[in-house]
């Protein structure tokens, strides 16, 4: 059937499906404005979505809280034909798709009021939010499967705890709660005369005592809301130590993997992500069935616990590592996972997507 939609002076024409006297699916992506008032967000993704959700006779725009009212959302959708944004009034969709790249955006009152809305209507809705990392700590420390994969963790806001974690361990990282992407991240050792080294990613500092250190770092320890977290020795592949890096979907009552990527650190060992100097390597070249079997499993076990605790979650990606004895940590998981470098991944992330929306509308043949 096909749906008319109004954009200025222009009568747009897609083919959508009917089901159950609804026309659709109309698929909503919901994110933020940039301060300079431009549309933030993976554009790349949203065009993506819009050909191969047309391709199945359905259509989606993206929109920000700012345009929602009772009666409609004006956003914006993308015609491939004519590669180009039109500015349109939708009603309301039948599933949103929450890409918010900020936590201040989404933490703000108007969002917050329309994810209300949404509930209220019963309008599907995923992912429902970030994840802050010692949330998810505890979740997964309770957990009968997943806590066997989980460096230990604590809050780095006390002076005490710290410093005898720190001793502990002698080599701990320091994370912010809220960050992506590696940002923020500090190694921090313990020296044989008690000096502190501190490494990031650009800069490096020696503290001659704990005492100095905290007399430095006590006031963004706590206003940046920073964890500390035991390092964790990676196996190492060529010399560099290696990590996965792991893209899961929802799919009918469960959890599949997408795909999974190897990211190899180099010039810094802090982190291995690619904006951070990271290297990209393909999975099959160090593809075993043991590495297979454990990322089946924490995918299927994550899933579950995060939609459980938090919301409904159609997506997300895992940071994991194997130690050199054989032992599987997981580091992080991503509610809204960037893109893949990895051209294949992303095709079958835009499939996958596309898939889920179906599902989740009942427009799926």
């Amino acid at each position: 059937m096909l749906r008319r939609i109004l954009a200025g002076d222009d009568v747009i024409c897609f083919e959508m499906r009917l089901n159950n006297n609804h026309i659709g699916p109309l698929i909503g992506i919901l994110t933020a404005r940039k301060l300079n008032g431009s549309m933030a967000g993976n554009g790349t993704l949203f065009m993506e979505l819009q050909k191969k959700l047309i391709s199945l006779n359905g259509i989606s725009f993206i929109f920000t809280p700012e345009g929602v009212s009772d009666q409609f959302i004006e956003g914006y959708t993308f015609l491939p034909g004519k590669n180009k944004w039109i500015k349109v009034k939708f009603p309301y969709p039948e599933l949103v798709y929450n890409r918010i790249p900020f936590r201040k955006s989404e933490e703000d009152v108007k969002c917050q009021k329309f994810l209300s809305i949404l509930k209220e209507k019963s309008i599907p809705y995923f992912n429902p939010s970030f994840i802050d990392k010692y949330d998810l700590y505890c979740l997964m420390e309770n957990h009968s499967v997943l806590n066997a994969h989980l460096p230990k963790t604590i809050l780095a806001n006390h002076r005490k705890g710290l410093y005898q974690f720190l001793k502990k361990h002698i080599t701990i990282y320091l994370k912010p709660a809220q960050s992506a992407k590696g940002k923020g991240i500090f190694r921090m050792k313990l020296g044989k005369h008690m000096q502190v080294k501190l490494e990031g990613i650009n800069k490096s500092e020696i503290y001659q005592s704990f005492y100095h250190f905290w007399e430095d770092w006590e006031k963004a320890l706590n206003e940046i809301n920073y964890l500390a977290q035991e390092e964790i020795k990676s196996a190492h592949y060529d010399g560099k130590r290696f990590d996965f890096r792991i893209l899961a979907h929802a799919e009918n009552e469960g959890y599949i993997v997408t795909g999974v990527g190897i990211r190899q650190s180099q010039e810094q060992e802090i982190t291995t992500h690619i904006t951070s100097g990271g290297r990209l390597l393909p999975y099959q070249l160090l593809q075993t069935e043991a590495h297979d079997q454990f990322i089946q499993t924490v995918v299927h076990h994550t899933g579950k616990a995060l939609s459980e605790q938090f919301g409904y979650f159609g997506e997300f990606s895992i940071d994991a590592c194997v130690s050199p004895t054989g032992h599987y940590y997981i580091y992080e998981v991503n509610s809204k996972p960037m893109s893949f470098d990895e051209t294949e991944i992303e095709e079958r992330k835009i499939a996958q997507l596309c898939l889920l929306f179906l599902q989740l509308t009942n427009f799926q043949n």
